[in-house]
């Protein structure tokens, strides 16, 4: 059973607190710092790649991505997917072209995904919204030399469910090479009580079926098995996460590696927090940045 169980509400509430955690400055200001260096980061982008903004994947309002495009005559280009975080309820694709920065120059299209945050979107339509995405993704780009995914805090719990994704009931099975899932959470049910779920308002059934981790020893193995089996997966997490955010990218790490057959790697990244972890994608010399290339040929 996991420790959180055990746990008084408050403390639960500060370890999936991941701003109580920085050492770089309070709860309040790692926030506006981290918002503050995605737009920013997210405005280079915009004035250093070709730009295909609000670009329909589905009917609704929010279902809209952004594409960063290099500067290439060759159609044979990989393409990345970025997931943005923000507790399923905050933030948007918006803020979420940074990681463009170091990779359009090389050759590589990032795509950022919009989805209807909480209140206006559940967890059921969250997760329909980005395998959706990903799917008119790749019906738009056939073309690309490979497919990569990226995913942060609550968008790798939303990457963990596109790589389990029954892709029988789409009209395109995508060939996922990687995927990149940083300080994420994975089994929702710790949350439930706290004040994460107050806007989400998530039952019972939909955190345990929503969960990577927890039902992962069920149904969702399999599936990632079957739909992701030739899927390189790097589970980052940073050494100033949070104790149960820790705990969270290691249990789902081991969850994956021992069902045997997956290509999946754990990294603790030094000198890094929950927020700075996925910041620093902006620089080409970055840890995660040197995977990422490398994992695309293009280190």
């Amino acid at each position: 059973m996991s420790r959180w169980n055990d746990m008084p509400i408050d403390e639960l509430e500060r370890q999936y607190s991941p701003s109580h955690w920085s050492r770089r400055m309070s709860a309040d200001d790692v926030i506006k710092a981290h918002v503050t260096a995605l737009k920013e980061g997210t405005e280079r982008a915009r004035g250093l790649a070709q730009t295909l903004l609000n670009v329909p994947y589905g009917d609704g309002e929010g279902e809209k991505l952004d594409v960063y495009l290099p500067t290439t005559t060759s159609l044979d280009v990989p393409l990345v997917i970025y997931l943005h975080g923000g507790y399923w309820q905050f933030l948007s694709k918006e803020e979420s072209g940074f990681m463009a920065v170091p990779l359009v120059h090389k050759g590589v299209v990032v795509v950022s995904v919009g989805y209807d945050i909480a209140p206006k979107g559940n967890m059921d339509l969250m997760v329909s919204q980005v395998r959706r995405s990903v799917a008119s993704i790749v019906q738009q780009y056939s073309h690309i030399s490979g497919l990569y995914l990226c995913g942060h805090s609550a968008g790798a719990h939303l990457a963990a469910m596109v790589l389990s994704t029954d892709w029988s009931q789409y009209d395109v099975t995508p060939q996922i090479k990687g995927a990149f899932l940083v300080s994420g959470i994975y089994d929702l049910q710790p949350i439930l009580s706290t004040y994460v779920n107050e806007p989400l308002k998530m039952t019972q059934y939909v955190s345990h079926w929503r969960s990577s981790e927890s039902s992962f020893f069920g149904q969702l193995v399999p599936q990632l098995k079957h739909s992701s089996s030739s899927c390189d997966i790097v589970v980052a997490v940073a050494q100033d996460d949070s104790p149960e955010f820790r705990k969270q990218s290691e249990d789902y790490y081991k969850a994956l590696k021992s069902a045997g057959g997956l290509r999946v790697t754990l990294e603790d990244v030094p000198n890094t927090d929950h927020f700075n972890i996925i910041e620093q994608l902006v620089d080409e010399d970055y840890h995660l940045t040197r995977l990422l290339l490398k994992a695309m040929g293009k280190s």
